[in-house]
């Protein structure tokens, strides 16, 4: 049985206890040195997919930085991450350069902004079909302060919601327990509403799954108590805080890749006459980090479309 079965307490124990006796617990032990990432070695491979069983994330480090984007996929491709989320905002590449941009740009969406990020999964207005499972953030320059990170594991939250209440984990399982609005401009429709649950096994290799938006107006929540309780509970697990969750500040030259974990962003201050601009690349995958030893080899990057 899956550890994620309500109906099979004895598989969630013993996960769960494996779980959190070999969670990492400093910055360190989740940071991986790379000195090439065009080659990573077998080593450095085998380390950032370790981290990331025990994490869901790791953080990197190359030897040499690089602006380059293809670099990025290059290095990605290495961790089994091929079929890239080609979203609106994305490069031609599929790879998304994330600075604060002009209001009149048609990018204006927080990303873009120097404005704080709430807690979030990457693509959860993607249609359910097409989860976005992996991401990964690659600071090319950084800003004059702010702008740091927090990621918390989403297998983390869905521990300490299903202590607290098992029926709010089952209400946020169903198909249609978050819906986000359809997204529209000047009368057009860029995307139709989407309906879909919060947590979700994957029935391609049993991982759970995570979709989720802290952003009021951007959620329309299923009218029921359990889902309603389920929500106001998980709002609350964020503002209370945990001692798993992880807070970090990418420098030049530093990355993170992570199967999309909740994460959020402090807002920041660029410094355009010191040449202090902040400059994150964004890749994002609807493939798991490790894939399968196949995907490691497959050569470069694919690119998914709506």
């Amino acid at each position: 049985m899956s550890p994620f079965s309500l109906d099979d307490e004895h598989a969630y124990r013993a996960w769960r206890w494996q779980k959190l006796a070999g969670y990492p617990r400093r910055l360190d032990e989740l940071q991986v040195e790379v000195a090439d990432p065009t080659h990573p070695s077998a080593a450095e491979v085998g380390a950032i997919l370790a981290t990331v069983e025990r994490a869901n994330l790791a953080l990197f480090r190359w030897g040499r930085p690089s602006s380059a984007p293809p670099v990025l996929a290059t290095f990605l491709g290495a961790l089994g991450l091929q079929r890239l989320d080609h979203n609106p905002c994305a490069e031609e590449d599929g790879i998304t350069a994330l600075e604060v941009r002009p209001a009149d740009d048609g990018r204006t969406y927080i990303p873009y902004t120097n404005r704080p990020l709430s807690w979030h999964t990457d693509g959860y207005y993607n249609d359910p079909a097409r989860a976005v499972r992996a991401w990964a953030l690659y600071c090319v320059s950084d800003a004059a302060a702010g702008g740091e990170n927090e990621a918390w594991d989403h297998e983390v939250a869905y521990i300490r919601l299903r202590d607290r209440n098992p029926a709010w984990v089952r209400a946020l399982m169903a198909p249609d327990a978050m819906t986000i609005p359809a997204n529209e401009h000047q009368g057009a429709e860029l995307r139709p509403a989407r309906a879909g649950p919060v947590f979700a096994v994957d029935p391609a290799d049993g991982h759970l799954q995570m979709r989720y938006s802290a952003r009021a107006r951007n959620i329309v929540w299923k009218d029921d108590p359990d889902t309603r309780a389920a929500a106001q509970a998980l709002a609350g697990l964020f503002s209370a805080g945990d001692d798993h969750m992880l807070r970090f500040r990418l420098g030049p030259g530093e990355g993170v890749v992570s199967n999309n974990v909740l994460h959020r962003r402090e807002g920041f201050q660029d410094d355009p006459a010191a040449g202090r601009r902040r400059l994150i690349l964004r890749a994002r995958y609807l493939d798991r980090v490790g894939g399968s030893p196949a995907s490691r080899t497959a050569g470069p990057p694919r690119r998914i479309t709506d």
